[in-house]
């Protein structure tokens, strides 16, 4: 464990995610398992981190997929369409089954004083067709409620409806069809607030529009790990209420 982490970390920057990672790598032998099939990309992705915020990034993809493993029917692939692709950032499966696709963002500052369309814009480019996917947004402090997705979408969709094609190019999509090919992609989007509590802690929007719906059992799930994370038990002791099922709220 401590071979792995070494060569994870190795030219990365000095960081407290470096124990942080460390502790995650002994906690759990299924994320080791992931980081060890895993570990050239998550080692470009560490010593590429060009400063501090570049680097909480990085350990916000790593701690989803730390908390994710803790559910044994779900498997994770890092940046399974290729590294430095665009493509999301991690794959799921679940119960052997190929699920949705998890692109992981974290948005810097208050959330009820962000404006997460204009991240939630930058990500849409990464996600593929043919394939549930879902855009997982981290943020600090508050709850995931205080993120107003909803508001964001319809200010997003009120502007193409209204022909604003500059605004789009301007961000990489080719006018309003673009943006729109790319939103019907979108299957929902995960608020998660690891500083909450319970059921604060993890929301879900979900795109009515989109071409290809998340998978209802598969995103509970997903919920689930989120919101259990501050009483995540030690390996052998797994909290039953990880394999409960229960309604999305």
């Amino acid at each position: 464990m401590d071979q792995l982490a070494g060569y994870l970390l190795e030219g990365a920057r000095p960081d407290p995610i470096a124990q942080e990672l460390t502790g995650w790598l002994a906690d759990s032998a299924r994320f080791r398992s992931f980081a060890e099939v895993h570990r050239d990309k998550i080692r470009k992705k560490l010593r590429t981190a060009g400063d501090g915020e570049a680097l909480r990034d990085v350990r916000a993809e790593l701690q989803a997929a730390h908390l994710l493993l803790d559910d044994p029917r779900i498997e994770l692939a890092f940046e399974a369409y290729g590294s430095g692709q665009s493509g999301p950032d991690l794959s799921l499966t679940y119960r052997g089954t190929r699920s949705c696709n998890l692109e992981v963002t974290r948005l810097h500052g208050v959330p009820s004083q962000i404006d997460v369309g204009l991240p939630l814009l930058t990500k849409l480019r990464q996600l593929p067709p043919s394939v549930p996917n879902a855009v997982l947004v981290a943020i600090a402090g508050g709850a995931a409620a205080a993120l107003d997705v909803d508001g964001a979408t319809k200010a997003l969709r009120s502007r193409a409806d209204a022909r604003d094609a500059t605004f789009f190019t301007r961000r990489g999509f080719d006018g309003t069809r673009g943006f729109y090919d790319r939103y019907l992609r979108l299957g929902g989007v995960v608020t998660w607030c690891e500083d909450a509590v319970g059921d604060a802690r993890a929301g879900l929007w979900t795109n009515r529009s989109a071409r290809i719906p998340l998978p209802e059992r598969d995103i509970r799930a997903v919920l689930r790990c989120l919101r259990n994370a501050a009483s995540t038990p030690s390996p052998g002791r797994r909290d039953s209420r990880a394999m409960m099922e229960g309604p999305i709220s």
